[in-house]
């Protein structure tokens, strides 16, 4: 913090902290302070990391564990002096690297473009002059001028405020604004949300004035330290190495398990998501796999190592590395990356697309992103017992949109004859999650409810709530391209007020165009949460007093309720009737506010003497008093409307949805209900598992880890959250091997989103939790992050489909190498049943372009419908390892079956003399069995492609839904890409067989005749096997996908669709399997059922 306080600025003057910083409250600072002060600090900026350097994003590309293996492949061939081949393996690490780096350059990039949109500036006051400037050239010490809508540049201590309050909802999470005070306070021990008399940076002005002295800017103020909190490196538990405090025995495990960790960095195997990890894992394995085997030719050669020895250890190295598979993936996730980005997801870090395939659990803030961020009168009740409720409104400042009904009762005990489902448990029966009113509806909606009408109660109530407010409502019949029709200003609170007057046309500017006339005010105070204004209105002989405020400090100051015939003394009776009211409506989800109004004695002439505050209390006190009640306001923050059918499809995606907000316990528990994340009715749970889902953060807060690890479950909704309590939530979670994505919009979310697995941003929030994220939503919506994941999904799948394809064609090639060690010359030496360059021809040109064409599949119909994947197996699940050994040990027999015939069958054995190196007369035999078996290899890898569609269905019928006949040509040309891929594949044999000199010379072939129909029966064959491999695995449903675990109790209710099913408690419908997969269209049946409820 700036300046040489004694103690914290709130605890002082105003006067005392421009002495402090050397300026003048009056006159602000001058330009030759301002340069000082400009040399002594940093720019007013927040470091939240910025973008990427070039060189780190390409030593990225570089230090990646194929490369690695790919490097020494080709310095080996340089060093054996084979130029070709070592020039070709150079090439293919250029591409992989370049693509890469393109990519993830071309992202960071994009960021920048986002993080300029928006360059805030300040009002300062400079040697008495009023300045606009960059709000990063304000000082410690400026004089700021804050206004409604801005953005307050720094931390600012206030000593002038007029009405003034500031959303610090990115700062706190805390929905309503805070109102802003002047005065020093006493009590050391506040946090950030009670120091009322600092204004925040980034927070923003909801309404009313204010001026302030900058205390501290950049990363000193509050949400710098945040900002700092988010970079920290957090050390990994058992790394310390102070012996002092650990003992000497702790130091040396300390220091390994530390060198472990920058070994296993280094090498990508204990940092990234699991695809990299695995990716990683797989590339060493190979290269290990390509050492073992280079062993075994040596061995084969008794040890005698010239080069052709050398060349043919490198040609199996290369046939187990998949060369083009770094490439592949990154360009699959380019393609997935420009999907996104046109369903409104910026992907800042490539490989967290991905890891969203993987997600088990989302913990996802509530204001902003579950709800729309704004709020909307939901209910009023005017006595003395009519409730008005507003119907089908989701767009909270169009007055036009919904309806509103009345009801003569007092809707005060919704839940009074709740059943006992404890005690109905003792029965086996099953377990609904109904809503209250679907079980016990009170009377027909006909007979109950009508629509509403003007009356006098209602109009009093209205006329009331327009003019005590601040807010205001516009509206433009021909909008600008990017704003709203309804244009909305002021506190949320007020705005939701005013559109409610608006939909019975009484709002404030109507009731003024009549004749109303403002003639005093008395602003908001926080510390008797009310606020009241005096009008003088047409057509009568004296002022009215109209006030809105906290239901509790209102009912004090009432002696009468309701008007009219209807109006009964303020007893203590009513008044708990009304409090009851209250109580109803927060239960609901909503914050109530209590509405009055009082004739003044005449017209209004008084006016508070100056610097008399004094005499202005006893004034307000003496207008705020004798009211008349005229009714409760229930506001809440709408759910958006996508909310509750995306919690519904992660459900059944086996996906668990947290909501972790700074809200009211009541308010929080009543949103999560109507979205769906808790059921309705509680009683449907065990008494513990209903206790854990709904916690406050301080409750929680105070367990230990092992408390929480002993939860039965672990909280869906967790209110008044810290930005600690969050972290801690993800830890509890990572605890349980859950794999966790974080939503959050505002500054106090960034902690979490750094420390989740994946970090989730909304594009309407701050700079510091945009840069903690790996992606982005542009749009704010949760149905987004669905999308997000549903795409992650689809990803993941078609990485396992071209990983297969690759990696079964190097089973192949090294099946036919392996064996081809027995294929020996009259001198000694191995011949090669294909040459490296052949090899590497159909590892980075053949199968390259079909695995790009499967990276492009679409989604499958139940990608949604089947549990997140395997974090600890990954792509590599046992029907992926498997398949591989299957169709690879399939394709690698038919080719050496092929060699064999050319060579034994037709040719006598004649395998020439140095064939490996060049052509001659006698080499004639095996450049024509090279040729066949290239031409073969390079046919079968292209049709497995097209079979990989999918990888359990046959080719010949991939959608069991379609009518055709034979739909075989119809779904392989569906993926356009892939059906070119595979039939240019196939062509482009040709001119590799038979182009002169680049044959012989270079691929080590040369032209045939007879031997094509090898290659095409062989091919035939290798379709017949796949088939009926792939009908085994569906008739004796074998290597099958586990079904989803819903746990207690299914999240989400659907709008469509079969109610019934997403209203079962599927943990007492274990064996009603039918009924799951009737309802999900699944196709794969499970062969297991898991009996315990998922444990997160």
């Amino acid at each position: 913090m700036a300046g040489q306080f004694e103690r914290h600025p709130f605890l002082l003057t105003a006067q005392d902290v421009a002495r402090a910083l050397g300026t003048d409250l009056e006159r602000g600072l001058s330009s030759t302070q301002v340069a000082q002060l400009q040399e002594k600090y940093p720019p007013n900026e927040l470091e939240v990391g910025g973008a990427i350097p070039w060189y780190k994003i390409f030593l990225k590309q570089l230090v990646n564990a194929m490369i690695l293996v790919l490097f020494f492949a080709m310095a080996l061939s340089f060093a054996v002096r084979d130029w070709v081949e070592g020039g070709v393996l150079l090439a293919v690490i250029v591409l992989n690297v370049s693509i890469g780096f393109y990519q993830e350059y071309g992202a960071e990039k994009k960021m920048d473009a986002l993080r300029a949109l928006s360059a805030p500036s300040a009002t300062v006051l400079r040697d008495g002059r009023l300045q606009v400037i960059p709000n990063a050239e304000v000082v410690p010490g400026d004089v700021v001028i804050l206004k409604m809508g801005d953005t307050v540049p720094a931390d600012v201590r206030l000593f002038e405020a007029m009405n003034l309050a500031a959303d610090e909802q990115s700062l706190t999470g805390e929905s309503v604004p805070v109102e802003k005070v002047v005065e020093h306070l006493e009590d050391e021990e506040l946090g950030i949300g009670d120091r009322i008399n600092i204004a925040y940076g980034t927070t923003t002005i909801r309404k009313g004035r204010g001026r302030g002295v900058v205390i501290s800017t950049g990363m000193q103020t509050e949400v710098g330290k945040i900002a700092t909190s988010t970079a920290k490196k957090h050390r990994k538990a058992g790394r310390s190495v102070n012996y002092k405090k650990y003992g000497k025995r702790q130091s040396v495990i300390g220091l390994a398990k530390r060198i472990y960790d920058f070994v296993g960095k280094f090498l990508g195997l204990t940092e990234g998501t699991p695809l990299q990890i695995k990716l990683s894992k797989l590339a060493y394995m190979l290269f290990g796999c390509a050492l073992l085997l280079a062993v075994v030719v040596f061995a084969v050669n008794r040890f005698h190592i010239p080069n052709e020895v050398v060349i043919y250890a490198i040609s199996t190295g290369i046939a187990i590395i998949p060369e083009s598979l770094v490439a592949v993936l990154t360009i699959s996730m380019v393609v997935a990356v420009t999907v996104m980005r046109k369903a409104n997801v910026v992907v800042r870090d490539l490989s967290a697309l991905e890891a969203l395939g993987g997600v088990t659990n989302i913990c996802s803030d509530k204001t902003g992103t579950l709800t729309q961020g704004a709020m909307i009168v939901r209910k009023v009740w005017i006595p003395p017992k009519t409730i008005y409720t507003v119907k089908d409104s989701k767009h909270p400042s169009n007055p036009t949109e919904g309806t509103v009904v009345f009801s003569e009762h007092d809707d005060q005990n919704p839940e009074s004859e709740k059943r006992d489902f404890d005690q109905e448990r003792s029965a086996a029966v099953l377990k609904f999650d109904v809503p209250n009113e679907k079980l016990y509806p009170s009377k027909p909606k006909a007979e109950n409810e009508k629509e509403a009408t003007m009356n006098p109660g209602l109009e009093a109530f209205l006329l009331s709530a327009a003019l005590c407010n601040l807010a205001t409502v516009r509206h433009e019949p021909e909008p600008q391209d990017g704003h709203p029709e309804w244009q909305v200003t002021g506190e949320p609170t007020e705005i939701a007020l005013q559109v409610f007057a608006h939909r019975f046309q009484k709002g404030k500017r109507i009731m003024e165009a009549e004749g109303w006339k403002q003639v005093a005010e008395f602003p908001f105070d926080s510390s008797i949460k009310r606020m009241s204004v005096i009008y003088n209105g047409p057509n009568i002989d004296h002022s009215m007093v109209f006030t809105k405020g906290a239901v509790e400090r209102i009912l004090d100051l009432c002696s009468t309720v309701g008007i009219g015939d209807a109006q009964e003394p303020m007893t203590d009776e009513y008044k708990q009737r009304i409090l009851k009211q209250m109580d109803v409506f927060a239960s609901q989800g909503q914050r109530v506010l209590a509405i009055a109004s009082r004739p003044w004695e005449g017209k209004y002439t008084e006016r508070p003497a100056p610097e008399n505050h004094e005499g202005d209390e006893t004034l307000r006190n003496r207008v705020e008093s004798n009211l008349t009640l005229l009714g409760l306001a229930g506001i809440y923050d709408p759910p958006r409307k996508e909310t509750t059918p995306a919690i519904a499809e992660c459900s059944t995606a086996g996906i668990r949805v947290h909501m972790l907000t700074g809200d009211h316990p009541a308010t929080a528990e009543a949103i999560a209900k109507e979205v769906g994340i808790i059921p309705r009715n509680l009683s449907i749970l065990g008494h513990d598992v209903a206790k854990s889902i709904v916690q406050k953060a301080s409750d929680f807060d105070k367990l230990s880890d092992a408390e929480i690890d002993a939860l039965p479950e672990l909280p869906l909704v967790l209110a008044r959250c810290a930005p600690d309590t969050k972290t801690r939530m993800i830890e509890a979670l990572r605890r349980r091997y859950a794999f966790m994505a974080m939503t959050g919009d505002g500054v106090n979310d960034a902690p979490s989103l750094s420390r989740a697995d994946v970090g989730i941003a909304m594009g309407s929030g701050s700079d510091v939790a945009k840069s903690a994220a790996k992606i982005v939503l542009t749009d704010d919506k949760f149905n987004s992050i669905v999308a997000a994941i549903r795409e992650g999904r689809r990803m993941f799948d078609n990485i396992q489909k071209f990983i297969l394809h690759l990696l079964t064609s190097n089973v192949g090639e090294v099946i036919l190498l392996i064996c081809g060690l027995g294929f020996q010359d009259q001198s000694g030496f191995s011949v090669f049943p294909i040459s490296p360059l052949e090899i590497l021809w159909i590892n980075m040109v053949t199968s390259s372009f079909p695995a790009f064409g499967l990276g492009r599949e679409q989604a499958s119909r139940d990608v949604m419908r089947k549990p997140p994947h395997d974090r600890k197996r990954g792509v590599f699940t046992n029907q992926i390892l498997i398949d591989m050994l299957v169709y690879g040990l399939l394709m690698g027999t038919l080719s050496l079956m092929t060699f064999v015939i050319i060579i034994y069958g037709v040719n006598d054995g004649e395998l020439g003399v140095d064939c490996n190196r060049q052509f001659s007369d006698a080499c004639v035999p095996v450049f024509r069995a090279r040729a066949t078996v290239f031409a073969e290899l390079t046919w079968l890898i292209l049709i497995s492609a097209w079979e990989f569609k999918d990888i359990r269905r046959s080719l010949f019928r991939l959608k069991p839904d379609d009518s055709s006949k034979f739909p075989l040509f119809k779904d392989v040309y569906e993926n356009r890409f892939l059906f070119w891929a595979v039939v240019v594949g196939a062509l482009s044999v040709f001119p590799v067989v038979y182009i002169p000199v680049v044959n012989t010379n270079v691929f080590k072939h040369t032209g045939i005749s007879w031997e094509w129909s090898l290659a095409v029966v062989a091919t035939v064959v290798f379709v017949a096997g796949m088939e009926l491999w792939k009908m085994a695995k569906r008739h004796f449903r074998l290597l099958e996908d586990a079904a989803v675990v819903r746990g207690a109790f299914s999240q989400g209710t659907e709008e469509s669709g079969h109610k019934f099913y997403r209203a079962i408690s599927f943990g007492s419908l274990k064996s009603w399997r039918s009924i799951g997969r009737s309802h999900t269209g699944d196709t794969r049946a499970s062969t297991k059922e898991k009996k315990d409820a998922n444990p997160v």
